[in-house]
């Protein structure tokens, strides 16, 4: 018989900025894998293709732009073959129009796990995130298969990709930690995403060289956070150009003050979550 004198604990997310516990997230890594294996499985599973999925929509994104942008419109390329010069942008893209994709649903999808045991919210965001990386490595090595059928060489500066990912990861994890917080309140956001992604592709450096872009506009152009990005992993992999010296800083400021917000938007909103979803 149970004691009706037993303490109940009531546990509650805090209240302030300091609730951040980083190292309560650590103790929560395992949780993370776990979440990240089911989801691969449940994504390949009874598929004809099965990983090559990750392959397929930027092969022909890459096809299609190569048609449109390379041949048809002529746009430059900065003296690198079209394909390769568009799909080493589309590799980072992918990434972040995933990884958001997948944190922005993340609480809204795992809502039966979310109302019947405790575990950091913030796992939900992450893990999702951390789902995209595996599709980014396997398109990552046709990427480099594509450069050596076209003869292009990769430079030194290849050693900067691990940066470029994270950037890139930290980009999609900040505006998914908003998008995430909102879409359990306001379920439009499933909806609407799609849409503003799509917009979002053709205002980011992949179609096209950001040199097109008027010097005088390009710290503005380059608040979109996944400007310094693309035109990192062109540099880094293809040698393209120099160094995106003063659109890195701004995209880099952008993504951090993304990131810094929506952490805390996150932990200010999450103990409605329960409630709410």
């Amino acid at each position: 018989m149970i004691s009706d004198s037993l303490p109940i604990r009531i546990i509650q997310p805090g209240r302030n900025w300091a609730a951040l516990n980083l190292a309560e997230l650590w103790e929560y890594r395992e949780l993370v894998y776990l979440m990240v294996w089911r989801e691969l499985k449940v994504r390949y599973k009874q598929t004809m293709l099965g990983v090559a999925w990750a392959i397929v929509q930027p092969f022909f994104t890459m096809i299609v732009f190569s048609v449109v942008f390379g041949r048809l419109a002529g746009l430059p390329s900065d003296g690198l073959p079209y394909p390769v010069f568009s799909f080493a942008a589309l590799l980072p893209w992918q990434l972040f129009s995933l990884a958001l994709n997948e944190s922005s649903n993340s609480v809204v999808t795992n809502q039966r796990l979310l109302t019947k045991i405790y575990f950091p919210r913030l796992l939900l965001p992450i893990s999702a995130v951390a789902v995209a990386l595996s599709d980014f490595a396997i398109s990552f090595v046709f990427l480099l298969g594509l450069m050596a059928y076209y003869g292009v060489a990769p430079s030194i500066a290849m050693a900067t990709i691990p940066l470029w990912t994270a950037l890139a990861v930290v980009s999609a994890l900040g505006i998914g930690l908003w998008l995430a917080a909102l879409n359990v309140r306001y379920r439009d956001i499933r909806y609407t995403l799609p849409f503003l992604t799509q917009i979002w592709l053709y205002a980011t450096p992949i179609a096209y060289s950001s040199s097109l872009i008027p010097e005088r506009w390009r710290p503005i152009y380059a608040l979109n956070p996944m400007v310094g990005v693309v035109e990192g992993f062109r540099w880094a992999l293809l040698g393209s150009g120099s160094l995106p010296g003063t659109m890195l800083m701004v995209s880099t400021g952008a993504v951090l003050a993304i990131l810094i917000s929506g952490l805390y938007y996150f932990r200010t909103t999450e103990r409605t979550f329960a409630d709410v979803v």
